[in-house]
């Protein structure tokens, strides 16, 4: 797939019952219920070494905090092995859809004004998508069962399409490639609301635009651009003073190349011009609300430990401690069999722009993991979870495309040790 079609679907790497409100589960269970987690450093070291000796990546690093401190940073190998620049504390990564959480957190802030209600239809905010379609099997479209409500557009379950698949409404979705660089949000919009949906909303989860859409309802509920917003809400709040959309060209040495797999399976240097589209572009219009965050380790290490804090880090109040555990409870209904991939992060369901963790590791090939743990990742293969069971966050800084699961598995069964299992519950 070309770097061209993944910025305009915008790739991360990868109910036909009505919504109905969801609890926030209680507190996640004390750490006296699962063994205890150790921080093993050379274990860790060991780990990021390997992934670089083995050809699977040139650099990475990772930062793990836990009760209250930084109990582990490290990186190993090239941010450029072309320029021969190591991998460094500050080094710079595209993040790709770890900016999802991001802005699902700055729309849950909007819900905690009252700005909407979580099952208010979509188009009563944003009526471009009042008449969209569902493609039938034969081609033809139909009006959807049930209306797009905001909870879905939270929960991947709106039925919008990625331009990931080999289907017809994917074939729709690359011909009005709603997220092109030179567009908006309010021309991604009125693209995106010509696209037929994959299938009725709340019927199936399935990865898509839809965080997008949320960005697009930012900015139409708070009256400012999305960009904007995200950095006087969360950003600056939180001193992520690295973290953003659109970066200077003062910032580009400090950007870690991109790496593509090649037949060969060997990485080999994406061209910096394909690097530099989505952040040092001045044409560039389109803020993405699923991908397009450049960040800092620390600064990320930043958001997922206001996370972890319950929505609050260093005196900043970003959410209430209630709103983080709405949006890290998995809201699909048992009923949503039809899951797609979402299957292959392990025993997890999903909550709003995050993936739950809702069974012990079920395989010894699962990756190791809490119950109650959220987490998400990103089109180059990094990764963060937020681990409240042992009080734990840990992000983890990579530049392989495409997407590379192993490296996860190898991080967590560093971190946590290859036989946790950790809490039993729900």
């Amino acid at each position: 797939m070309s770097r061209k079609m993944i910025h305009a679907a915008v790739v991360a790497a990868l109910l036909t019952a009505p919504a109905a409100p969801a609890l926030a589960r209680p507190d996640p269970a004390p750490a006296s219920q699962s063994a205890s987690v150790s921080i093993d450093k050379a274990r860790i070291d060991a780990a990021l070494k390997a992934m670089v000796d083995s050809g699977r990546a040139v650099g990475v690093s990772a930062l793990v905090w836990q009760d209250g401190r930084e109990r582990y940073f490290e990186t190993a190998g090239m941010a450029d092995r072309e320029a021969g620049k190591p991998m460094r504390r500050d080094t710079l990564v595209q993040i790709f859809s770890m900016t999802k959480p991001v802005t699902g957190v700055a729309l849950m802030q909007l819900w905690e004004q009252g700005k909407f209600g979580l099952d208010d239809p979509l188009s009563r905010y944003l009526p471009e998508f009042a008449d969209v379609q569902v493609i039938d099997g034969k081609g033809g479209l139909r009006p959807p069962a049930r209306p797009i409500v905001i909870r879905d557009i939270l929960r991947h379950t709106a039925g919008f399409s990625y331009g990931m698949r080999d289907t017809a409404a994917d074939a729709a979705f690359k011909t009005a490639d709603p997220l092109g660089l030179r567009n908006d949000l309010t021309e991604f919009g009125r693209r995106l609301a010509k696209v037929p949906l994959m299938y009725d909303p709340g019927e199936r989860w399935s990865y898509s635009a839809a965080v997008d859409v949320q960005a697009l309802l930012v900015e139409k509920l708070s009256g400012q651009p999305f960009e904007a917003y995200v950095k006087a809400h969360i950003l600056d709040p939180l001193g992520m003073k690295d973290t953003g959309w659109t970066q200077p060209e003062s910032a580009f040495p400090r950007l870690a190349a991109v790496y593509n797999k090649g037949v060969d399976g060997k990485l080999g240097k994406e061209d910096p011009v394909e690097t530099r589209r989505m952040n040092f572009d001045p044409a560039r219009r389109m803020t993405m609300g699923g991908a397009g965050l450049v960040a800092s380790i620390d600064d990320y290490a930043r958001f997922t430990r206001m996370l972890l804090g319950g929505g609050s880090l260093d005196g900043a109040k970003i959410l209430n401690p209630s709103t983080v555990r709405l949006m890290a409870t998995d809201h699909l209904d048992p009923r949503v069999t039809d899951r797609w991939w979402l299957p292959s992060k392990g025993s997890v369901g999903f909550g709003f722009d995050f993936a739950v963790r809702v069974k012990q590791p079920q395989t010894a090939a699962e990756n190791r993991g809490a119950v109650g743990e959220f987490f998400w990742d990103g089109r180059d293969s990094t990764l963060f979870w937020v681990d409240p069971a042992n009080r734990l966050t840990a992000v983890f800084f990579v530049q392989t495309f495409p997407f590379d699961g192993t490296l996860h598995h190898d991080l967590r069964a560093a971190v946590y040790g290859p036989d946790y299992l950790g809490p039993k519950g729900d």
